[in-house]
Parts: C-alpha cells; structure tokens; sequence
C-alpha cells in the first residue's frame, strides 16, 4: 500500500502537467459526458411519451436532483480536497479518517432527505415549480427519486475522493456503469412495463445503486484509502475542513438548485410548454459544458498535490494549461450549439412552441459560454488549495448574485424573451467578476513564501 501511495506521489508531483492533466482528466471527462447522456436520457424518454406535462416535471424536479447532488459534492469534494493536500504532506492517517467521515457523513444525510422529502412531497412538489397539471407526473418522478437520495448523495462522494486521490479511472468505473444501465432500463421501465414517468425514475435509482456498490469496490484497490465506519472520527477539525472545502460546491450547487426553481417560476406564466422548453435547455447545455467540468476535474488532484508539496509552479502551470484548452473546447460547443439549437431541442421535444421558445434560450447562452473555462478553472483551483472565501464568492456568483435576481428583473421588463437571455447576462456578470479575483490568486501562487 505505502509503496502505491509513494508511487502515486512522484506521478502527481513530477510528471509534467500537460501531460498529467490530460491524463487524470481523460476518465473524467469520460465520466462527465456519460453522465450528462444519462441525466437527458430521462427527458428523452419521457418526452416521447408526447406530454408537456410530463417533460415539464422531469425539468421541475431536476432542481431537487440538483440539490442531492449539492450535499454529495459537500461531502466529496470537501473530504477529497483535505484529502490530496494530506497524501501531499504524506499524512495518510488523517486522510483515510476522513475519507470514512465524509462518506457516513453523507449517506445519514441522504437518508434525512428521503425521509423529509417523503413526508412532505406535494408541498415540495409545488414548492420545486410544479404546476397543477404537471403535479401528478411531479409526485410520481419525485417520489421514486428521494428513495434513492442515500446512494446518490455517497456515490458522489465515493467519486469525489478517488478523483482527488489520482484514481479517476475507478471513478469513471463506477459512474458510466451506472450510466449505461440507466440509458438501458429507461425504455423498459417507462414502455415495456408501462410505467410511464415513475420508470424514469425507477430506472435512475437503480442505476445510480449499481454505480455507488462499483465506487465501494474501486475504493479496495489500487493503493486507494478504504471506507471503514471504525475509521469515522465525528472531530469538529475534520468537519471544519469538509465546511471549508465543500461550501464552495454547495453552494454552487445548491443555488443552482435555487436558480432552476426561479426559472420554472418565472416560466410557467407561460405555459408548461416554456418550463418543458427550458429544462430541455439547461441539460442540453449541462451536456455542453460536461467535458469542461471533467477536464477541471482532472487539474483539481494535480492542484492539491503540488499546492500541498508546496511546489506552487505547478498549480499556476496546471491553471493556464486548463484554461486555454477549455477555452478552445467551450468555443467550439458553442458554435455547434447556436447553429443546430432547433434540431438539438426537437431531439428531446417536437413541439413546435417547445422548439421555439428553447431555441432561443439555447443561442442566447451559448453567446458567452465559452467564458465558463476561466471562471470554472479558476473556482476549481481556488477550492481545491482552500481558499474557502474567494471560492464560495464565486461559487454563488453565477446563478445566485447574478441569475437570480436577473431572471426576474428581466421577466418582469422584457418577459419571455428576459427569461431566454437570463443566463447570458449572468454568465457575463460573473466572468467580469471573477478576473480580479483569480488575477489576485495567480499573483499570490507567484511568491511561493506566501503560502495562502
């Protein structure tokens, strides 16, 4: 075990980061694009089923999804940024007890979500955006969804750690297996055994348990740290760091969660049509920007390493490296996006207003979404070497200081057409935001004696 770890240690600190980052980031991009392919199976397959309704309410409760997967990033990405700064220090006591507390940590909250959701399900159904006539299809998808709250909430942080610890490929293991199950048990479920909207649901749950057993195996092997309840250390020390390194997520994720419930609400003064219109938009363009996020997800352990090592060249050398290669890729999903934004909604829904209304809020995005790789990049790096203020500033820039307030101050002064355009505007607020803040954290990486 130790001589893994050793081995792992000069791999991530002196391998030159163009060719390690592509390198830890190529199971992750794998991991995000089958990912984001699953999370729009659903809204395919139900969308076939011809209803409005139907597809508005996969839209709808995608916020609750987005909120699991909120408190799984919290615990993940919080334990696993501690975690590759401790293997750093060669500290690998403290960073197997955390690696366990993170993990139970997340799976009782999980099971407090289910509970409460349950208890409570139409309220939240309505609280989430639901119409009335989309609340039977909400109540059916939701309720099969919060059972499986437990599995997703760990699964995240199964993921999340054997990423920082360099062992992205079991990561990808265990999400794309998940996956491809759940694109296959999809048609079943909702046609085969005729049930409908809940066999989405059913078909996710399934899926993402098969993945969360396959990430519990993968933490086994390859010199990675075990999950044991004996290794649970309830130390407020280690819960200040998952506090610390996992604001950021939650709250980027958690008010993107918050950002999706103001959009159904703002849209559904017009009509299911435009809240089924806008969901098929937002995981479009979550399948967009997927491989970003997984290259990203490749330069965090590179980050945590060499920032922990203390050789902070590397951290500055991995960032711009990120940067220019996201940069290039965002612009190019971008074109594609503003060119085939008719034909890449109607694959979802064929409804001649779905299609209009979601071809206009997909091109309007698109303007600046190539923006994200500095932004994206930037918040990744400032999380992972524990920068816990700047990061959760910009964290919450995007859809909560800018989005949510735009998108009803344009709803309210250009309606359906501010709506479309909510994201761009954001999108450009926080790219102008986040320049002096990164700058200032380059600038520091810059004098090595002044470890942040």
């Amino acid at each position: 075990m130790e001589d893994q770890q050793q081995k792992k240690y000069q791999l991530m600190t002196e391998t030159p980061v163009s060719r390690l980052i592509p390198r830890m980031a190529l199971p992750c991009v794998v991991s995000m694009l089958v990912t984001a392919f699953y999370n729009m199976a659903d809204t395919f397959f139900v969308g076939m089923l011809k209803s409005n309704a139907a597809t508005g309410a996969v839209g709808v409760v995608f916020s609750l999804m987005a909120i699991i997967q909120a408190i799984g990033f919290f615990f993940g990405q919080g334990s696993g940024n501690f975690i590759s700064r401790e293997i750093g220090h060669k500290n690998y006591q403290e960073a197997s007890e955390m690696a366990s507390t993170g993990f139970f940590s997340a799976l009782a909250t999980g099971v407090l979500i289910c509970v409460l959701g349950l208890l409570f399900l139409e309220p939240l159904a309505y609280l989430l955006g639901s119409t009335d006539t989309i609340l039977p299809y909400t109540k059916a998808y939701l309720s099969v969804i919060l059972l499986g709250a437990p599995w997703m909430t760990s699964s995240l942080v199964l993921n999340n750690q054997l990423r920082f610890q360099g062992s992205a490929a079991y990561a990808m293991v265990g999400i794309t297996s998940g996956a491809v199950l759940n694109i296959g048990l999809d048609p079943l479920l909702i046609f085969a055994l005729d049930l409908g909207i809940a066999g989405a649901a059913w078909a996710t749950i399934i899926s993402q348990f098969v993945g969360f057993c396959l990430l519990l195996i993968g933490c086994t092997k390859g010199g990675n740290l075990q999950i044991h309840l004996s290794h649970v250390k309830l130390k407020p020390y280690y819960y200040l760091w998952i506090f610390k390194g996992g604001l950021p997520s939650l709250a980027r994720q958690g008010l993107a969660s918050v950002a999706t419930i103001c959009l159904n609400q703002a849209a559904r003064t017009y009509g299911d049509a435009a809240i089924a219109a806008m969901g098929v938009v937002q995981r479009i363009m979550m399948f967009g920007g997927s491989a970003m996020i997984g290259f990203g997800q490749g330069f965090q352990p590179v980050c945590g390493f060499n920032y922990g090592a203390g050789l902070y060249h590397r951290v500055k050398e991995g960032f711009w490296f990120s940067v220019k290669v996201t940069f290039v890729l965002l612009l190019a999903v971008s074109a594609a996006g503003f060119v085939w934004a008719p034909q890449l909604v109607s694959i979802f829904r064929d409804d001649p207003e779905v299609i209009a209304i979601g071809t206009a809020a997909l091109r309007f995005q698109c303007v600046t979404f190539c923006l994200q790789s500095w932004v994206v990049m930037g918040n990744m790096c400032q999380q992972t070497m524990g920068l816990t203020v700047p990061a959760t500033f910009m964290a919450v820039a995007r859809q909560g200081l800018f989005f949510i307030p735009t998108v009803w101050i344009l709803a309210l002064t250009l309606g359906l057409s501010g709506i479309q355009m909510a994201q761009m505007v954001a999108d450009l607020l926080t790219f102008l935001c986040s320049v002096p803040i990164q700058t200032w954290v380059l600038k520091k990486l810059s004098q090595p004696q002044n470890k942040l």
